[in-house]
């Protein structure tokens, strides 16, 4: 087995190995596996469990706890405290892009930074729940410069965050011309909450329909091949991407154009998609601080980049197991992916 990175005693490191052997096992390549199961809360089941959904919902970790709950107060933040008033966004100047940018690239800096600092520049808890025990990689042709870390931040900051601008800047600018339907938060105290409260649903079916959409094979080619070259994905990969999926994937913010909104959706929404990714593209299971851990909820979208065809959705709705591309991570689940492309291939005369 190979050991973690010495910036913890070896005592330190015997006992972490005890804690990650509570969790998951590694195989005879070293790479992690977790004994719990990928699964969906206990929502859109049947039987239906009202007080096991209810219970989910209000737990921690749950529904709101810890992540929607963060990236509501974070967009909350970012618009009452980084962001011009509406009425400033009826002229666009470059003035407003640059505000706009630097808010943005400052939240990806922070965010996607904590994760990198604690996981892969300190590597605090060395490879403990670490899903493949390499680190990104230094020397792969395929990367801008050969470096996995360096070719995914230039992907995130130079098209990333700057198609998350100009999307926010575009539909504020409508909304400050009376193009678009506002609403007030007296006036609509019920929806202006429910719009809230179902971000994150909304994202979760737009991702899935958009995820597969850009596996079909010509824009998988033209695009998703750049976010893929991550089989061993950090923070940074998160946001990895060609301009073209930036744009499919940030525009789950244009449903305000068909909806009566408040500008607080829009940038709710963009902080979601925008932040969301670094602790799903870890590449740990589990946060080790001091003695205690928690799972980042990232082993679903750890598996999509191990095999592909399999968990496109963020996993709050079980759109995976309704269209039969759900992987839970175990042996059975793996012959059952194998089986489903098998039978999907091309068939030879």
């Amino acid at each position: 087995m190979t050991k973690p990175a010495k910036t913890i005693s070896d005592k330190e490191v015997d006992a972490a190995y005890l804690v990650e052997s509570n969790f998951g096992t590694r195989d005879e390549r070293d790479h992690y596996h977790p004994y719990k199961r990928v699964g969906y809360p206990p929502i859109f089941v049947w039987p239906v469990q009202p007080l096991k959904g209810l219970k989910w919902i209000l737990s921690i970790p749950g529904y709101f706890l810890p992540w929607n709950f963060l990236y509501i107060l974070i967009g909350i933040f970012s618009w009452y405290y980084l962001s011009p008033s509406l009425e400033d966004y009826s002229q666009i100047t470059v003035g407003h892009i640059f505000i706009c940018f630097a808010k943005n690239s400052l939240l990806v800096l922070v965010y996607f930074g904590i994760f990198h600092f604690h996981f892969y520049f300190k590597k605090n808890q060395g490879r403990i729940f670490k899903f493949n025990p390499k680190w990104p990689n230094k020397t792969e042709k395929r990367f801008l410069f050969s470096n996995q870390n360096m070719d995914n931040i230039i992907w995130t900051f130079g098209s990333g965050v700057t198609i998350w601008t100009l999307l926010e800047l575009s539909i504020l600018y409508l909304a400050a011309n009376d193009v678009l339907s506002l609403i007030k938060v007296n006036d609509r105290p019920i929806y202006f909450l429910f719009m809230i409260i179902t971000i994150h649903l909304w994202r979760d079916i737009h991702f899935y329909f958009v995820h597969r959409a850009i596996h079909w094979a010509p824009l998988y080619r033209h695009a998703h091949y750049i976010h893929h070259k991550n089989n061993n994905p950090g923070p940074w990969s998160g946001l990895a991407m060609h301009p073209t999926e930036h744009f499919l994937y940030f525009s789950c913010a244009l449903i305000y154009l068909f909806f009566p909104f408040h500008p607080l959706f829009v940038i709710i929404t963009l902080t979601h998609a925008g932040l969301s990714p670094a602790p799903g593209h870890a590449g740990f299971e589990r946060f080790v601080s001091g003695k205690k851990s928690f799972d980042i909820d990232s082993h679903a979208h750890y598996l999509h980049h191990k095999y592909f065809e399999c968990n496109y959705a963020d996993g709050i709705l079980p759109l995976d197991r309704w269209f039969g591309t759900f992987h839970d991570g175990s042996p059975q689940a793996q012959d059952q992916l194998r089986k489903r492309l098998k039978e999907q291939s091309p068939k030879k005369v």
